[in-house]
């Protein structure tokens, strides 16, 4: 057995399943084995893999044992001449393979080996060759000088940017999204260390290579796409302390007592300090667009009631009371910036149209409020229909500026334009084309491109894979798909690089398959595209879902001396909402066995009712027919079906 290929997944199905169509390509005349090590997924992971992946040795662990224990149990059992680590968030080209295996074979001194990586936009990844993070090198990083010098030979230590990315390098540290190994020296120098749960243990492994006296080695002669940050939020702050403490156990374990002292010092500092940051990204990101809005709002409110009191009822002097410019003014603020949210004006992408629905709904809630106020708080309805007026500029003017900046979310129009350009062959571009319509992205336009260089393009296509960066120009195209039966994970790489200049997104459409993968934010999973059954997972509609579970629920409860003639069994009913009213139970939800035999569909809490409480039979549906019930229910989730249904069901059940 020449090669062991051994996958660790945790909830990257999707990805998984992109990877191992590109390892089963790669294996193509090389003896070799695929180990995939499940970390006890809820994903459909392990489904998926036993219906396209016969092939594969799956493990599959009932917890999540880290990235260190789940490798080796794959590795012991393996039987490879060479052992190589893949992330599942990886393709590698179709003869990655065969290529570090030659290598490998000819170069003895050679105990690891790490490839050019690039992102999904096929931007190279300066992590694909690391030195070792020594106390100083740790430093530069860690305050920022690497990044400010990334080509020193002194402050670029961490990515060593002084190498050229194009050529064979000597390197301290492998990454660990691909790291290839000769098993005689795993023998020697053992497994991964477990103390390391994720992060850290391929810069440990790395280094007992090197002082078992063979080398590591960065190779571009191949590429890997690696799409960072898929299975973990690197952003966040549970990152920051995982990370860094796995540092500190490398400190502790490979340097002296001293330096690891040093280093754990450093560490330590730099652990409350990007852990600040990163709360503080994370709060502003949030916070930056309601609080521009409070501000220039209230900023406005303030003008409006100054100069409408000077043209009006203080021509002669004077102003309106304190406590109208102190406190009603701040409330209006609070419940136009409120109903601004619950309309979704605050979900990304920031879409203007819903923002001023909010604006419009504050403002009946505003005048309704004023209208019950006692005559001595009513101090201008004027105001308040002007503050309508500025709120809506406000609000636009703010979203305008996020667009103009090209901020991230910041959209014109209720929907953002999808074009869309597919690469195949007639047969599967379709199929992608067909799979794309029955997203959720509803594209403006899809034009289909022969996958070959120069062979003359059939009536279906609008150009061939030479005519792409005129194509993309002037059908004004914002993303790329390739299929990835049709074309080969090196000529996607190629184009990814050689069309850079072109400002598009790329994905992949595997082969069979009902997803399209691409991500260019180490930050998301977001820009992976499926068949739509996710309606009601969306935060808008999940934010939807609570609110009307809340109203209707204390309705319920207030009125309930009324509906006593109307409710069937009124004491269950009043049980029921008070368990809805705290979040116990939902009032519409999945009928049968709660999504029984359809794991896919986004999880939600026991309804009360369901989509088929309104059919006379309801009780004797069998579980494919409940299964189609929950798909609708889900894939075409509005609020107002839940009320259609609550209704509905209350009243009938009365009349049953």
């Amino acid at each position: 057995m020449k090669l062991s290929v051994i996958i660790v997944n945790y909830n990257v199905e999707h990805f998984l399943e992109q990877c191992l169509y590109a390892v089963r390509r790669a294996l193509n005349n090389i003896e070799g084995e695929v180990f995939v090590v499940d970390n006890n997924s809820v994903d459909g992971s392990l489904k998926m893999l036993a219906a396209k992946f016969p092939e594969v040795n799956v493990i599959a662990n009932r917890q999540n044992v880290g990235f260190s224990k789940a490798n080796n149990q794959a590795i012991k059992i393996s039987k490879g001449t060479y052992v190589l680590l893949l992330n599942p968030d990886t393709v590698v080209e179709d003869d990655t393979f065969s290529k570090v295996i030659e290598f490998m074979d000819n170069t003895p001194d050679a105990g690891g080996l790490g490839v050019k990586m690039v992102d999904g936009r096929g931007d190279f990844l300066p992590e694909s060759k690391r030195g070792l993070p020594t106390p100083i090198t740790a430093f530069y990083k860690i305050f920022g000088l690497a990044k400010l010098f990334p080509r020193s030979k002194r402050f670029g230590r961490y990515h060593l940017g002084f190498l050229d990315k194009d050529k064979i390098h000597q390197i301290d540290i492998l990454a660990g999204a691909f790291m290839l190994m000769r098993r005689s020296v795993l023998d020697k120098i053992g497994l991964l260390d477990e103390d390391f749960f994720m992060y850290g243990e391929d810069i440990d492994l790395s280094y007992r290579i090197t002082l078992a006296g063979f080398k590591n080695y960065y190779f571009p002669k191949t590429r890997i796409i690696h799409y960072k940050g898929e299975s973990t939020k690197k952003s966040s702050v549970n990152y920051v302390f995982v990370f860094y403490n796995a540092m500190i156990i490398f400190a502790k374990k490979h340097f002296s007592k001293k330096s690891a002292s040093t280093f754990s010092f450093l560490i330590n500092i730099a652990i409350y300090f990007r852990a600040f940051l990163a709360l503080l990204a994370r709060f502003f990101k949030k916070i930056a667009l309601p609080f521009f809005d409070a501000l220039l709002g209230f900023g406005g409110l303030y003008l409006i009631q100054d100069y409408w009191g000077s043209i009006t009822i203080y021509r002669e002097g004077g102003d309106y009371p304190f406590l109208f410019v102190s406190v009603l003014l701040p409330i209006y603020l609070v419940v136009w910036l409120s109903s601004i949210y619950f309309s979704g004006g605050y979900d990304k992408p920031y879409r203007i149209p819903k923002a001023l629905q909010g604006v419009g709904i504050g403002s009946v809630l505003i005048l309704v409020l004023y209208a019950l106020l006692p005559e001595t708080f009513r101090f201008s309805r004027a105001v308040i229909l002007l503050g309508t007026l500025w709120m809506s500029l406000a609000i636009t003017l703010n979203r305008f500026i996020g667009y103009l900046l090209k901020a991230n979310g910041f959209v014109l129009g209720n929907n953002q334009k999808k074009r869309f350009l597919v690469i195949g062959s007639s047969e599967e571009s379709k199929r992608v084309a067909d799979l794309l319509r029955s997203t959720a992205i509803k594209p403006e336009f899809i034009g289909l491109v022969n996958s070959k260089e120069l062979q003359h393009s059939e009536n279906e296509f609008i150009g061939t894979l030479r005519q792409v960066p005129d194509i993309i120009t002037i059908y004004d195209i914002n993303e790329v798909i390739f299929c990835s039966k049709d074309v080969s994970h090196q000529v996607i790489i190629d184009k990814m690089v050689d069309w850079h200049n072109a400002n598009v997104d790329y994905k992949i459409a595997p082969e069979d398959s009902l997803s399209i993968i691409g991500s260019n934010s180490i930050n998301t999973r977001g820009d992976l595209y499926t068949i739509d059954i996710k309606a009601i997972d969306t935060h808008e509609n999940r934010r939807n879902k609570r609110l009307f579970d809340f109203t209707a629920s204390l309705l319920s409860i207030l009125l309930l001396p009324l509906l006593l003639f109307f409710v069937w069994k009124p004491f269950n009913f009043l049980k029921n909402s008070f368990l809805v009213l705290f979040a116990k139970k939902t009032w519409i939800g999945y009928c049968g066995s709660e999504k029984e035999g359809n794991t896919k569909l986004p999880a939600i809490r026991k309804g009360v009712y369901n989509p088929a409480s309104l059919l006379s039979n309801n009780q004797n549906l069998d579980v494919e027919m409940c299964n189609k019930i929950n798909l609708l229910y889900a894939r075409d989730y509005t609020v107002w079906k839940d009320v259609g249904i609550f209704f509905k069901s209350i009243f009938r059940h009365k009349r049953l």
